[in-house]
């Protein structure tokens, strides 16, 4: 036992053989490895980074769930950039983005998602992006905590051990699901400023709207009031202020005796 205490090492201190993991859903190689060589230009050299992904060129293969689930549990870099094949860095390098990261860890030292673009609140977004029409969106005092991140860049710090959920699939609001699954584990979300060039805005399409569905129904269903039941003690969940049933013994009692009817109805 005394052995076993002595090699173990906390999720803080592992060490990554690579400075970043660079993992993208290929539909397009044309337009990946023109990503790629400007990733490489802007200072992700090979000797520090690797570039992963998923080919998708010929037939979706993977949906973004499942194929950034399998490169997130691949990636060997001490944080992972999840990106799509769309972008370019013409603007900030690696030096700017590990400017950004050192704030980050100075700021919070529970992060573990940040983009260049997402969703602070209710009709509050910000962004640092620009497209190729020459458009620069930039609002935002950064760092700021985030609900959610746009897709296009995320960098996950990999300490973190995140995943997205295995029970969605598609192409869109994975970001989200990412943010969420994070706050689920005690981590927090940030948008920072770092500027990349997107080709596209997006598509809000009938894919887009069955992703979103399913998204609210696995999320509503998650986050619902609900009794926990362990060996030792029983409590009530719930996001409601009103409802303090755990101090409460005569409610206690009637949903212990409701549950009770219950499983000799079963």
């Amino acid at each position: 036992m005394q052995e076993l205490i002595a090699q173990a090492t906390s999720v803080q201190e592992r060490v990554f053989p690579l400075d970043f993991s660079i993992c993208t859903l290929v539909s397009n190689r044309q337009e990946y490895q023109e990503m790629m060589a400007s990733f490489v230009e802007a200072g992700f050299s090979l000797s520090t980074c690797e570039f992963l992904y998923v080919d998708n060129s010929k037939k979706n293969q993977f949906d973004a769930y499942a194929g950034l689930n399998i490169m997130l549990q691949r990636a060997k870099g001490r944080y992972v950039i999840l990106c799509h094949q769309d972008i370019l860095l013409n603007f900030d390098k690696r030096d700017q983005l590990e400017q950004r990261i050192t704030e980050l860890h100075t700021l919070d030292a529970a992060w573990a998602v940040a983009g260049n673009a997402g969703a602070v609140g209710p009709n509050y977004i910000v962004y640092k992006v620009s497209y190729p029409d020459g458009t620069l969106k930039d609002k935002g005092k950064f760092p700021l905590e985030a609900q959610s991140i746009d897709e296009h860049f995320m960098l996950v710090n990999n300490v973190a051990g995140l995943s997205f959920s295995a029970d969605l699939s598609g192409f869109h609001l994975y970001g989200v699901d990412l943010c969420l699954q994070a706050a689920a584990k005690g981590y927090k979300s940030y948008v920072i400023d770092f500027h990349v060039l997107h080709k596209s805005r997006g598509n809000v399409d009938n894919n887009f709207r069955r992703c979103r569905k399913n998204l609210v129904k696995k999320y509503s269903h998650y986050f619902r009031s609900r009794w926990i039941q362990t060996p030792s003690t029983s409590f009530y969940l719930s996001g409601s202020r009103v409802i303090k049933v755990n101090k409460n013994p005569i409610s206690l009692f009637c949903i212990r005796m409701w549950n009770g009817v219950r499983k000799r109805m079963i």
